[in-house]
């Protein structure tokens, strides 16, 4: 009898509220489905270096962790100094994107599925924040590469990456211009430049010191959130509501039917 006192617009309004809620906290806290990333986040004491700041919850091995600061790690078989020896300081910062792509449960937002042999999700489009990607840029700017997007286009034959034919060794900044040009190309659109700066909340940091928390949780509950409200003004069906949605058919239809 509770039900027929319910008008039915407002029982919908109560599912679709329900439904963003749940489907806010299952873009928070997870790994995405790819070569070498955990199913679930978790402590791992023994994170290698530059992953560290990942130890308390992380979706990447200790063993994972130590292979990305190879130079030629057996994770890809990639090899960062394809022209020449790269600066230390430019190796520094692929070492951290490596960190973050593998380690972090924090890029739930930002993570689309792919039909790939070695993945089936990847991350795009994540905020950067702006200092990252400018020190990034700065540190790498000369150094070798031979290629705009090392997502694709390499020589494999040899087991490793090796330019393509044709393709000249230059400076990172005859190939990346601009510090956008490098962040967000380089990944084919991993990561956007975001306008904001660390601290912020609204960008994520590739680094940050764990003694202070990590500051990525914050932007991707702040991302989740507005996807999701996005989401419901459009009208979308979100991701995980289907179940509710059909395990609460019988009230609703009882409702619209009384």
């Amino acid at each position: 009898m509770a039900w027929k006192l319910i008008p039915p617009v407002l029982l919908l309004a109560w599912v679709v509220t329900i439904c963003s809620a749940r489907d806010r906290t299952d873009l928070l806290n997870v790994c995405m489905d790819a070569k070498h990333h955990k199913t679930k986040p978790g402590p791992e004491d023994k994170l290698h270096d530059q992953c560290t700041p990942w130890r308390k919850n992380a979706c990447c091995s200790a063993h994972t962790s130590q292979e990305l600061h190879k130079d030629t790690s057996l994770l890809y078989r990639f090899n960062w100094e394809h022209c020449r020896k790269m600066e230390p300081a430019c190796k520094r910062h692929f070492i951290q994107d490596n960190c973050l792509y593998e380690c972090s449960p924090n890029l739930g937002p930002w993570i689309q599925q792919v039909d790939q042999s070695w993945r089936k999700e990847r991350i795009l489009n994540v905020p950067l924040c702006k200092e990252d990607c400018e020190r990034w840029w700065e540190d790498c700017r000369s150094s070798y590469t031979c290629k705009s997007n090392w997502h694709k286009g390499w020589n494999w034959t040899s087991g490793i990456n090796q330019c393509p034919a044709g393709a000249a060794c230059r400076t990172f900044e005859s190939y990346f211009p601009t510090p956008a040009a490098l962040c967000e190309g380089l990944w084919s659109h991993s990561y956007k430049v975001s306008n904001y700066s660390r601290g912020s909340g609204r960008c994520i940091q590739m680094w940050f010191d764990p003694a202070k928390g990590n500051p990525n949780e914050e932007v991707a509950r702040f991302y989740a959130a507005n996807i999701n409200v996005e989401a419901v003004r459009a009208g979308a069906v979100l991701p995980g509501t289907r179940t509710l949605l059909l395990s609460l058919a019988p009230m609703l239809l009882l409702a619209l039917m009384t």
